[in-house]
Parts: C-alpha cells; structure tokens; sequence
C-alpha cells in the first residue's frame, strides 16, 4: 500500500497528460473519403398493385452499403453513398437501394450526420438472379444517416450508425413500388 501511494502522483500526472494530448489532438480529415458498412434493420415495401403493402414489415439485411467521397473542409465532405436492403418479394431476395449524391457533416469530432437524395434502384438480389427475379426497377430515393466513432487510428475509423431511407421505384405498366427501412450497422471508413 506505501508502495502505492508513493507511485499515485505519477499515475496522476500520466493520467493529466494523457487528457491534455487528447484534448489537443486535432483530427484533420482531407482527401478522399471511403466506407464500407454492414447491419441489419427492417423494411416495408408496398406496390401500387395491391400484392404488398406498409402493413407487412419484416427484418432485413443491409448489403451493400458503401460511401465514397471527397473532404471540402475538415467538418463536411460530398459523398455519393449506396445503401441497400435485402427483402423478399413473391418468393425471391430482393435488393432496395439506391445512388445518392449527399453531404456528410461532423457536428463533433466524432459524431456525423449525413443525407441526400438520388436514384432508387430496385433489383434482384445478386445472389438470387433467375428468370422470374430478374427485373431492374428505378426510381427517387431520399435518405438520412448518423453515426458516432467509436474507433479511430490515423486515417481509418469504426463507427456505429443507423439509417433512414425511403425511395420509390417505377414498374412496368404504371406500377411502382415503394419503400421504407430502418436499419443499424457497423461502418468501417479511411480518409
């Protein structure tokens, strides 16, 4: 126990130390910015047909989920990001997703809020191509994310996220179908 008190203010002024570095470490984020992101969620589709509607929701799996972009300064990039949510449709895996120019902004070094619209894109799950899934739907998408970093090194970070998109795409003979997820997920990102 001496031998602990003797050594206490040493651990105190490392611990000290160790808070002022932190504090005075300034992440600067420049360049090209690239994430790649993987969770799980629920999605409700409903088509104008009648076959599916908001009532039927069931869990999902995002894949792929990928951002890719460019820092204007050291709190906002431009990016173009990719969600995507696997659900089933008449027996088949499906794909709703899109490409979404969007802007990503840190409201504190570690948390970042991120949004855009673009182009829905409704299409067969690519494990799960064959001829009676194999129709290409396109349409408008709108999606909203946040995330904190729970892990960062040099130019790599590891965050937890979730997201909002909601999209509607465009069928043959008058036809759309609609979408909305919710989902959560891991993001691994290098600047």
């Amino acid at each position: 126990m001496k031998k602990m008190k003797k050594q206490l203010p040493l651990l105190v002024l490392l611990f000290v130390t160790l808070i002022t570095v932190a504090q005075t470490e300034t992440n600067e984020r420049k360049g090209f910015l690239f994430e790649i992101g993987i969770g799980g969620g629920i999605v409700s589709i409903e088509d104008s047909e009648g076959i599916q509607t908001f009532d039927d929701v069931e869990g999902a799996f995002t894949f792929p989920e990928a951002k890719i972009g460019y820092m204007l300064n050291n709190n906002l990039a431009i990016t173009a990001a990719l969600p995507g949510t696997i659900y089933e449709f008449q027996g088949n895996d499906r794909h709703f997703g899109g490409f979404i120019p969007s802007l990503q902004y840190w409201v504190k070094d570690r948390w970042w809020i991120h949004g855009g619209i673009g182009l829905a894109i409704d299409g067969p799950a690519l494990y799960d191509i064959n001829d009676a899934n194999e129709d290409w739907n396109f349409g408008c998408a709108v999606m909203a994310s946040t995330g904190y970093e729970i892990y960062k090194k040099n130019n790599f970070a590891m965050n937890l996220q979730s997201k909002v998109v909601l999209g509607r795409a465009f069928l043959e003979n008058d036809v759309d179908r609609d979408a909305v997820s919710f989902s959560l997920g891991v993001g691994l990102s290098w600047l």
